[in-house]
């Protein structure tokens, strides 16, 4: 729902110049052109983890801002996203010619590398066996105990 004041239209996707006019610790609010005021929330404030909004903006700091959205009299805005994106650099391939670490599970044996790919079946089949073969030390200890209960 846009805002009309002072022959000034604010609709949401709008970027527009603001003045920073207070801080909080929730965000800051920033005065747009016509006299009216919108908040930024702290999440808003950069594409980085925000502890402070004081590290980032202080009052009367000129910021570009976007129009999120309008809810009566309420604004919000991002400072956020009129930020260029961050470009991430590509990844660099290993060279062919290194070897691939030798990794080991927590037992210390090998991984080995699956060519085929398994099925649903043959993994759960795979999990109960060894989830079985981990238990079974634990269920000759209790029948130890129920047996040598048993005897006395």
């Amino acid at each position: 729902m846009p805002i009309e004041q002072t022959n000034t239209v604010i609709v949401p996707g709008d970027l527009l110049d603001g003045k920073v006019q207070g801080i909080t610790t929730f965000g800051a609010f920033i005065e747009l052109p016509g006299g009216l005021v919108g908040l930024v929330h702290i999440s808003e404030i950069a594409d980085t983890y925000v502890k402070d909004v004081k590290d980032f903006i202080k009052e009367g700091d000129s910021v570009k801002v976007k129009v999120l959205n309008v809810a009566g009299k309420k604004i919000g805005l991002s400072i956020k996203q009129t930020l260029p994106p961050k470009i991430i650099p590509p990844r660099v391939n290993r060279p062919e010619s290194r070897p691939a670490p030798n990794r080991r599970d927590a037992r210390g044996f090998s991984q080995k590398r699956v060519e085929t790919p398994v099925s649903l079946d043959d993994k759960i089949a795979r999990f109960l066996k060894e989830s079985d073969e981990r238990m079974q030390p634990l269920k000759n200890k209790v029948e130890t105990r129920k047996r040598s209960k048993t005897n006395q």
